[in-house]
């Protein structure tokens, strides 16, 4: 549902209070999993928002979610501090509230990271803050992940969208690079398998090279080929190597992958020599 400005003054008479609080949050709110029943008073224009987000698709400036200071009633548009619970009336404005972030929204065991500077969902202790990639992770990842300093500050190298503050969640791949988990996934179905950023495997990819392994050794190069080889620098193990040469896949003789690319020109085993490039003009003295 696209982000809305929304005047809170209009309800439907037809409706009991409950039902104008139910229509009401289902037209302003920014994501089908958030219920709030106040809108926050924007520092920068004055303007009244369910959630920042909607202030920005609207306006044409980014709202400050930290220094908002008042928020306004949906069921008495009585404006006051921003806190939980209306002080007129007593209405919850959502059974999560965050007084640093000044996030209002439905209870999914939101905790507030005060290394990251924003609330995640949690449950917290499943979840721990890396120091050096400046992010949460999953509890399964301590000890058991290649750290990237401020990783998450990076935009995703995919949408080049941003992946701190993003809704969508983020993926972690081998390298300790960040993708979308939404872009990881369109990757895969497009049959790419490399990290953008430093081309290291996406995935334990054993399986894959272990087929090419048995389709190279099913189809022999032609005679004139048998004897070539070429170099190679493997972009998981980062070897340099000489390795044989074959049209469906160069594996490195270091880690055993075929994440490679090809460094120079074809060489004979035998004599040493480079071969030249078929339609490469010769050079002349």
């Amino acid at each position: 549902m696209p982000h809305r400005y929304i005047i809170v003054n209009h309800f439907d008479i037809s409706l009991t209070f409950p039902e104008m609080l139910t229509s009401q949050t289902r037209q302003s709110r920014c994501s089908p999993n958030v219920c709030v029943f106040c809108e926050l008073q924007a520092p920068c224009c004055g303007k009244l928002y369910v959630c920042r987000l909607c202030h920005d698709a609207q306006e044409n400036h980014p709202m400050d979610r930290f220094k908002v200071r008042e928020v306004q009633c949906s069921k008495c548009n009585t404006l006051q501090q921003a806190q939980k619970t209306c002080q007129q009336c007593q209405l919850q404005f959502g059974e999560y509230y965050c007084d640093i972030c000044h996030l209002f929204d439905k209870d999914k065991k939101q905790y507030h990271c005060q290394p990251c500077g924003i609330c995640r969902i949690g449950p917290s202790e499943k979840y721990f803050h890396c120091d050096k990639c400046n992010l949460c992770l999953a509890q399964d990842l301590r000890g058991n992940h290649r750290c990237v300093e401020n990783v998450s500050r990076q935009n995703c190298p995919v949408c080049m969208e941003d992946i701190h503050t993003s809704r969508i969640g983020a993926h972690v791949l081998p390298c300790g690079h960040l993708l979308h988990k939404t872009c990881f996934d369109d990757m895969v179905k497009t049959g790419v398998h490399r990290c953008p950023l430093c081309m290291r495997s996406a995935w334990n990819l054993d399986y894959h090279w272990n087929l090419l392994d048995k389709e190279i050794s099913q189809t022999p190069m032609p005679s004139e080929y048998q004897d070539a080889t070429v170099q190679v620098i493997c972009h998981d193990c980062q070897t340099h190597c000489t390795v044989p040469f074959h049209v469906l896949g160069l594996k490195c003789t270091g880690c055993g992958s075929y994440n490679t690319a090809q460094d120079g020109g074809l060489m004979w085993q035998q004599e040493g020599q480079n071969l030249q490039d078929e339609g490469e003009p010769e050079q002349q003295d």
